[in-house]
């Protein structure tokens, strides 16, 4: 009777987790649409695709989704903080996109690993 407890909780572990991982799935496919769509590529490069001046692959890697999230909204402030003058700051115009777009926009991004 304890084994198939046992199993049982394993199961639903596993089938939220498959959940969780296809929500999570759909999120970034959402966000890939908003980069896309907010025409990032014409600053910033993903594997060899967009501007190749500004790469972003393997960003997930190197930021937390709380400082993708902040280099979005507040690009000038994020620059000051990496002592970064090399070029100007993205524009601050994408701090006004909604709050759902901007969460997928972030997942896609740390997805890039």
């Amino acid at each position: 009777m304890k084994g198939m407890k046992t199993i049982m909780i394993m199961s639903g572990v596993l089938s939220l987790g498959l959940t969780l991982h296809a929500q999570d799935a759909a999120l970034v496919k959402k966000g890939e649409g908003v980069y896309t769509a907010q025409r990032c590529s014409t600053c910033h490069g993903i594997a060899g695709k967009g501007n190749k001046s500004n790469p972003l692959d393997g960003v997930g890697g190197k930021l937390s989704t709380e400082d993708i999230h902040h280099w979005i909204v507040d690009p000038t402030a994020m620059t000051a903080k990496a002592q970064s003058t090399k070029k100007p700051p993205m524009p601050n115009r994408y701090s006004k996109l909604p709050a759902e777009e901007l969460d997928a926009l972030v997942a896609y991004l740390a997805s890039l690993k």
